[in-house]
């Protein structure tokens, strides 16, 4: 996992607004994905992960926020107890299950 991941996934949760994750991430994303929040375009990743917390329980390891296809999209990947990793595609604006895969 990349260093700044870690750093952004502890922000989330110490911070009321949420950054805009990518590998190569700039100041203008992160200014991006915090408008957005506040715009009400998008959900907060704490309202997001509540809504998946019951179905998807573990520990996040990692969290991006992306365009898919004129989507705004949280990438989430949990790993769970058994030490499974979920990667979960969540419309940012809805907080609706896109797309959900395991990791080996």
């Amino acid at each position: 996992m990349k260093p700044v991941h870690l750093i952004m996934i502890a922000l989330f949760a110490l911070a009321p607004w949420h950054g805009l994750f990518s590998p190569a991430m700039a100041d203008s994303d992160h200014l991006e994905a915090r408008r957005l929040l506040h715009s009400g375009e998008i959900m907060s990743l704490e309202m997001i992960l509540e809504r998946i917390r019951h179905k998807y329980p573990g520990r996040v390891i990692e969290v991006e926020l992306e365009m898919k296809r004129d989507q705004i999209v949280y990438e989430i990947e949990i790993i769970d107890d058994k030490g499974k990793v979920h990667e979960l595609y969540v419309n940012a604006r809805n907080g609706e299950l896109i797309h959900h895969r395991d990791d080996d």
